[in-house]
């Protein structure tokens, strides 16, 4: 079974300067129970959602970064689907050539839709579970992630969220218990 656990970006993040893996970056009450229900990584594949650089694997260096999902971009997230690259060019008369697309990013994470997703875990406030919504959509039409992939959405109360994010996590066996 092909795990993915896709998390909101967190305000709270070390400010540590430079790039650092965004699985480090991010220490917000999801990230940290994250971090301690599966230290080693074993429980799932795990990716991001953020304003600023879309759906990326959670290995993904990032810097430092402050920046808010609206209603307005996460619209455009929407409409831009899995082809829109993220970070968007700091103006929009220069070329969209930063960045990194969702369906690059999904495909690397599925070995180009080999291990396709089958059990999926979308934990965000509203506005993010929509976006993430969107594009499990399109992940579905690239055939990484399985028609019926079980999806399992985590909003709710903080406190609740911690919950049963360590919970989905502990439903899976870890990979070496799978060996």
């Amino acid at each position: 079974m092909a795990r993915l656990l896709v998390l909101a970006c967190s305000a709270t993040k070390r400010p540590d300067p430079g790039y650092m893996p965004a699985l480090d970056r991010y220490d917000g009450p999801l990230w940290r129970t994250l971090r301690a229900a599966d230290p080693d990584g074993r429980r799932a594949k795990v990716a991001f959602l953020s304003a600023l650089y879309g759906f990326r694997a959670a290995s993904t260096a990032i810097d430092f970064y402050n920046k808010r999902l609206t209603p307005d971009l996460a619209e455009r997230m929407i409409a831009g689907g899995v082809t829109t690259r993220w970070p968007r060019p700091a103006s929009p008369t220069r070329p969209d050539s930063c960045g990194i697309h969702a369906g690059a990013e999904i495909a690397g994470l599925t070995r180009y839709g080999d291990e396709p997703i089958t059990d999926l875990a979308l934990v965000g406030s509203r506005l993010y579970v929509e976006v993430m919504h969107a594009l499990v959509r399109g992940f579905v039409e690239m055939g990484c992630v399985r028609r019926d992939a079980r999806v399992t959405v985590i909003n709710d109360q903080i406190g609740r969220m911690r919950q049963d994010l360590r919970a989905w996590l502990a439903l899976a066996p870890s990979r070496e218990d799978r060996s």
